[in-house]
């Protein structure tokens, strides 16, 4: 025999839940239009959207995959993973780990033609990186040139396709003269570099907005990385971000991350009535959490309350084999913590990969103006990249 509830209790379910007409829904809706003065924040993976509210027309500012050197630096950080991701596939056994090993071989040979210092000058033209184009070229060439001798030796030799080999020549070797700087060092520069310029502009304009942080609403919507990452304060970075940007004046229980929120396109932005539309869509979001937040206090009042838990990053010593967070770092050149966040956000499902440098350039950022010039850069700005050649 099939089940049902009978109609009743579903009409009784019905008339407390958010569905059209509820008590709950016109709870939610009635605050968030008693509300509609305050300014809301979105974030999505790619955008940061701001309603400034007293019917201001929306604010935005775009960052990763749509910005100016991110595709390129990136694909120099990713030349790290790309060569053990091809060892594993000759160790499946996939005969295809060759062919994709040679056609890695010819782009780095592209990439290698038109890395110049005009190019990062003139070009990619990233405002953060004012100074540094010829050392990002250098960067660039050399890690274009150490993948390529690396693949090439191996593919002459695959039985010396294996990851100790990958860690001795070429991740992380000591004391060598063919990889003088490792390539593990390569990756928390670049991924260093990358968040320099995202945390510089949204940050810069996020402040330049002269925001009431203490009223703001935030919704980070949607996904933000890999499907199972940045689903809490601690693994998602614009929240860091969004409280270093307002010198720590935003509260973290204003913040709700909304992974199943319906996606936001700067493109349905185009015209007043979507605009209003969305904006009344993401307030309701927000207080459909906030709302319960404000009844719970009411209805258990003189009950120990929930507060935000104040995140305290672990630190590594000598006999650390695992962890269960992200370290931090005792110094800004805190090697053996710089090369174990790259392991830990790769190891751990909930993390941004980004996570491995983030928080730590992020913290730098407190001056106004911010100056990136003053930023220490791990893996970039204590280290000298052979000069480009060729």
């Amino acid at each position: 025999m099939s089940y049902a509830p009978n109609p009743e209790f579903r009409k009784l379910y019905s008339l407390f839940t958010p569905d059209e007409g509820s008590i709950g829904e016109r709870l939610n809706g009635l605050r968030a239009r008693l509300a509609s003065d305050d300014p809301l924040l979105v974030a999505t993976g790619t955008d940061v959207v701001v309603f400034p509210g007293k019917d201001r027309p929306p604010i935005t500012e775009s960052f990763r995959i749509g910005t100016r050197g991110f595709i390129e630096l990136t694909s120099i950080s990713h030349l790290g993973v790309a060569v053990p991701y091809l060892i594993r596939l000759r160790e499946l056994g996939d005969p295809q780990w060759e062919p994709l090993a040679r056609s890695l071989i010819a782009q780095i040979a592209a990439v290698r033609a038109i890395n110049n210092v005009a190019y990062w000058r003139d070009t990619a033209a990233v405002e953060a990186w004012k100074g540094l184009e010829s050392k990002i070229c250098d960067l660039v060439s050399y890690s274009c040139d150490v993948t390529s001798r690396f693949l090439e030796q191996c593919l002459g030799k695959p039985a010396d396709f294996t990851f100790q080999r990958l860690r001795t020549h070429y991740l992380d070797p000591v004391n060598s003269a063919e990889v003088p700087v490792p390539i593990d060092d390569m990756m928390v520069g670049t991924f260093g570099l990358v968040f320099l310029d995202i945390g510089y502009r949204i940050m810069r304009w996020l402040r330049a907005q002269n925001f009431d942080w203490e009223r703001m609403m935030v919704v980070i919507s949607g996904r933000a990385g890999r499907t199972t990452a940045g689903v809490t304060w601690q693994t998602n970075n614009m929240c860091h971000l969004l409280w270093r940007a307002s010198h720590q004046k935003l509260p973290a229980e204003r913040v709700y991350i909304a992974p199943h929120a319906p996606a936001l396109a700067l493109d349905a932005l185009r015209t007043e009535s979507e605009r209003t539309a969305l904006e009344s869509r993401y307030r309701q979001i927000w207080f459909s959490t906030r709302v319960s937040v404000e009844v719970g206090r009411e209805m258990f009042a003189g009950y120990p309350a929930f507060e935000p838990a104040v995140h305290i990053a672990p630190t590594l010593d000598d006999h650390t084999d695992a962890l269960g967070e992200l370290p931090a770092l005792r110094s800004l050149d805190d090697r053996r913590a710089l090369i174990t966040r790259l392991r830990f956000v790769m190891e751990d499902p909930a993390q941004q990969l980004s996570n491995a440098v983030a928080h730590y350039i992020l913290d730098q950022m407190q001056a106004d103006p911010i100056d990136p010039a003053a930023i220490f850069v791990p893996g970039f700005t204590d280290i000298t990249y052979p000069r480009r050649t060729g």
